[in-house]
């Protein structure tokens, strides 16, 4: 165990380079085990929750070889033991359910234990079930595990319950090897699973309709082996360094930000006065997403005269949404935020009043956020929520003064050595060991 030391107050300046997305990385590296041979996986974030999901890999008996920093092999081609599967690794990610639809037509029954992640009250897994069963996977729930049975896969027209990430991630992979055409409306055109959809493409998926919410995919008998995908660059972490730069005050030029996941986010920033350049347009390595350098320039921030709120894509980030919490607390005014999706997720923005910030809690899913704050310093422990994690520890680096941050493997979960990069920009801080 380990806790963070942060000595707060401290202007920022320079370039900091976003990380490839935790998202796209989880769910292709559960496909590697979709194709009987190898696959070469480039710009794999080193974190946490990718670690958890090659021990799950190698525990079924793939084949994993780490080439570089982020560069790793994987050999799906020997026959898979699911018997042995890594019951920690399971547990302690909520990506571990991708495995429904990446062995839909590998396995014909196993058992799947439940899995973690972030404590978001009910998080259903229904949509993965409604949509996968359409194709020909049954999944029975018990106390602390799943026992899925998979029979030959077949076509189908799908509806998604819900338009979630993994959800739709999940049919897709189904969908595959599924003997016909099968159509998928109402999925997720989020970046991830656009990223996977251009990954399973390159091993010769038949998949129309990539970054829309209606795809089209066309069964295949198998997938051939990949020399090397690279994967896209993390929207999430790309706001995350942006929210950084704007709470601390700061100058500071972020790149490698996937713009078309990043426009509807810029456009509430400039709302509120927030100045920013986009510095150079170019593409992502694998070529197929629009990338961008973005200066942002300290400025005098006024509340958003309208709610925030999230949705599927395209819309504001799921994710990016508690993002916004610290830097509506630096504005003048008040804001209400309505993160609709999670019961937990709002009543945990209350930990920053910890570090200053003035938050009212509506009900477990609206606060508002009423500024300009001036944080100060303290000590807090993380929160069961990646993105509430991260955004006490910025907080904690716009309070002048000595603040501690506790339980911060949530943080390590999502963000390649965040503190490191922070500190190579003028941050202060420090990692102490128990």
């Amino acid at each position: 165990m380990s806790y963070l030391v942060i000595q707060g107050g401290k202007k920022l300046h320079g370039e900091i380079k976003n990380q490839t997305a935790k998202n796209s990385a989880v769910a292709i590296l559960c496909a590697t085990a979709m194709i009987k041979g190898k696959t070469v996986l480039s710009d794999v974030p080193e974190i946490e929750e990718v670690y958890r999901i090659i021990e799950l890999l190698k525990s079924i008996g793939v084949k994993v070889e780490k080439i570089a920093i982020g560069k790793y092999k994987f050999d799906s081609s020997a026959r898979l033991n699911l018997k042995n599967i890594d019951k920690n690794a399971s547990e302690k990610t909520r990506s571990s359910l991708l495995l429904l639809g990446a062995l839909a037509n590998r396995e014909k029954k196993y058992k799947l234990y439940k899995s973690g992640g972030c404590k978001l009250g009910e998080r259903t897994i229904r949509p993965h079930l409604y949509a996968l069963e359409k194709i020909g996977v049954n999944v029975k729930s018990f106390e602390h595990y799943y026992e899925v049975t998979n029979k030959p896969l077949h076509s189908a027209d799908i509806v998604m319950y819900e338009s979630g990430d993994t959800a739709t991630e999940n049919a897709v992979m189904a969908a595959v090897f599924a003997k016909g055409i099968t159509t998928i409306k109402m999925a997720s055109a989020n970046y991830m699973v656009a990223d996977l959809c251009y990954f399973l493409i390159s091993a010769g998926a038949k998949i129309r309709g990539v970054g829309t919410t209606t795809l089209e995919i066309e069964g295949v008998k198998k997938l051939k082996e990949i020399k090397d995908y690279s994967i896209m660059p993390d929207p999430i972490v790309a706001m995350t360094y942006l929210a950084t730069a704007i709470v601390t005050d700061s100058n500071l030029i972020i790149k490698n930000c996937p713009l078309d996941f990043l426009e509807l986010e810029l456009c509430k920033l400039e709302r509120m006065g927030q100045k920013y350049n986009i510095k150079r347009k170019y593409k992502s390595k694998n070529g197929k997403f629009n990338v961008v350098d973005i200066e942002i320039v300290p400025s005098k921030l006024v509340a958003l005269p309208d709610k925030i709120e999230c949705r599927p894509f395209p819309g504001l980030n799921i994710d990016n949404l508690p993002l916004f919490v610290p830097i509506l607390a630096k504005a003048s005014g008040r804001t209400l935020v309505h993160d609709w999706p999670y019961e937990n997720r709002a009543v945990a923005y209350l930990e920053l009043q910890k570090i200053g910030a003035k938050l009212t809690l509506l009900d477990p899913h609206r606060v508002w956020v009423e500024g300009p704050t001036k944080f100060t310093a303290n000590e807090a422990v993380c929160p069961s929520i990646l993105r509430v994690a991260v955004i006490l520890l910025l907080s904690m680096m716009a309070a002048p003064g000595k603040s501690i941050l506790r339980n911060t493997y949530m943080i390590e979960r999502g963000y390649e050595n965040l503190y490191e990069v922070l500190n190579k920009v003028g941050a202060d801080i420090k990692v102490i060991k128990e």
